[in-house]
């Protein structure tokens, strides 16, 4: 094994014999006990950032309540991997950020945060939705609180930001503009949580995320009889239906009232219509339809495996990631969307209704951070594909100039262009700053 020098920690300052000007996120990590550049075997113990062990703990083992999570160890050491460079490219772009050691955020599985930090998050989103929308009543009459109103925002755009070159980064900055309202109106203090699908893939219903207690995202739909579930517009590998499919009643958002939508729905169960127009008010309960028969055919670890390492091209991987539906292949992201289901969560234009959204686009921009930082240099900017959803009507190639604008969804920043949004930690000056563990 190759030793490449040592790290020392200096409160907010370090010394590494190349780069003797690090000033970040390496400045603070205890102790490093394998780096093997430039392959990136990494087996770390990061305990300034909450991890133990990274490796050693990235199998199988027991949650909390005996439930058995699924083994992640492949994309935890590409993770580990793309951190290590995501520092040193950091270092080396220092005088290009404002996002330091003491700034930056830290974004964490679900499964790893306490029940208490669990429940803050779940009462800041039902924070949102007692807030009421800035939204114009009479241009969108479905819009009754603030969390309507990036459910209308994202209905709104939906052709432009699926299956094109912003699609990726469109939602990064959305994902990040719902945590910056729960932070700033709903005194949320912590950072964005995701859902490391391949964990739950084998069990959902059961994870922390979805077994309806307290601390989970609520459960399953009550049990009504259903038809399968056609997931992808070709019609091919439709959902087998599930224990579930109606109103959801246990947990945070037991008996929550969705607004906006469907709009394309999808759940083949009595009472599900499409809403008599774009924005038009919809009451109705959430549903539900867990299927680990969609997270354990495209949610398990190893397809965000092949997806960060064997699509080494911006185009080929998004594509992946969003599926081929000429073949039945429904992709991680359309994979998480179905493996919670039912409505609003399976109508491709109101699926935010659905509080599991975030979580689930939490970790899609997970796995592009990975895929970014595993090689930072050439594809923190890449992009590829064209503005309309796959190409339709056929229209030019997406820029880095292309804008992000979220309306009344959006924070502080506001409307941005692509390339500030394509580094999480701001190098070439975007307001974003946050990692993932």
């Amino acid at each position: 094994m190759v030793n490449h020098g040592s790290w020392e920690s200096r409160g907010l300052g370090c010394r590494y014999k190349t780069f003797p000007r690090c000033q970040f996120f390496v400045c603070q990590l205890s102790h490093i006990t394998v780096l093997h550049w430039p392959a990136f075997t990494m087996h770390a113990t990061l305990k300034s950032f909450g991890l133990v062990s990274i490796l050693s703990v990235a199998g199988t083992s027991a949650a909390s309540g005996g439930y058995v999570v699924g083994p992640t160890l492949q994309t935890d050491i590409l993770a580990a991997a793309a951190l290590g460079k995501l520092t040193l490219h950091a270092a080396q772009n220092r005088d290009a950020t404002t996002c330091t050691l003491e700034n930056v955020a830290i974004r964490r599985e679900w499964g790893s945060l306490s029940a208490a930090n669990r429940q803050a998050y779940t009462n800041a989103v039902r924070c949102l939705m007692e807030h009421p929308s800035l939204l114009d009543p009479l241009e969108v009459p479905g819009a009754k609180t603030r969390f309507d109103d990036f459910v209308a925002v994202h209905i709104n755009q939906t052709f432009s930001i699926h299956g094109t070159a912003n699609f990726l980064s469109w939602h990064r900055y959305f994902t990040y503009a719902f945590e910056q309202a729960l932070r700033s109106e709903c005194n949320y203090n912590g950072y964005h949580p995701y859902w490391n699908w391949g964990k739950y893939a084998h069990n959902p219903l059961n994870s922390p995320v979805f077994d309806g207690s307290s601390t989970s995202m609520s459960g399953n739909g009550e049990y009504v009889p259903h038809n399968c579930t056609d997931g992808l517009p070709t019609g091919l590998n439709c959902i087998p239906p599930g224990s579930g499919g109606g109103c959801v009643t246990t947990g945070p958002f037991a008996n929550m009232s969705v607004n906006l939508g469907p709009i394309a729905p999808t759940l083949a169960a009595p009472g599900v219509v499409p809403a008599s127009s774009l924005f038009a008010y919809n009451p109705r309960c959430l549903r539900r339809d867990i299927s680990s028969w969609v997270s354990s055919n495209w949610t398990t670890d190893f397809e965000s495996y092949d997806l960060i390492s064997n699509y080494t091209d911006i185009l080929s991987f998004q594509n992946r990631m969003q599926g081929d539906f000429a073949t039945g292949f429904y992709g991680v992201h359309t994979g998480g969307h179905f493996t919670i289901g039912g409505d609003p969560g399976g109508d491709l234009f109101a699926s935010p209704g659905e509080p599991a959204f975030y979580l689930h686009h939490a970790q899609i921009d997970r796995v592009w951070w990975i895929w970014q930082n595993l090689h930072p240099e050439t594809r923190t900017n890449a992009i590829g594909g064209t503005i309309t959803l796959n190409n339709f009507p056929p229209s030019r190639n997406g820029t880095l100039d292309d804008l992000l604008d979220l309306g009344v969804a959006g924070p502080a920043a506001g409307v941005l262009e692509i390339r500030d949004v394509m580094s999480t930690i701001g190098i070439g000056g975007g307001p974003l700053c946050y990692i993932y563990v």
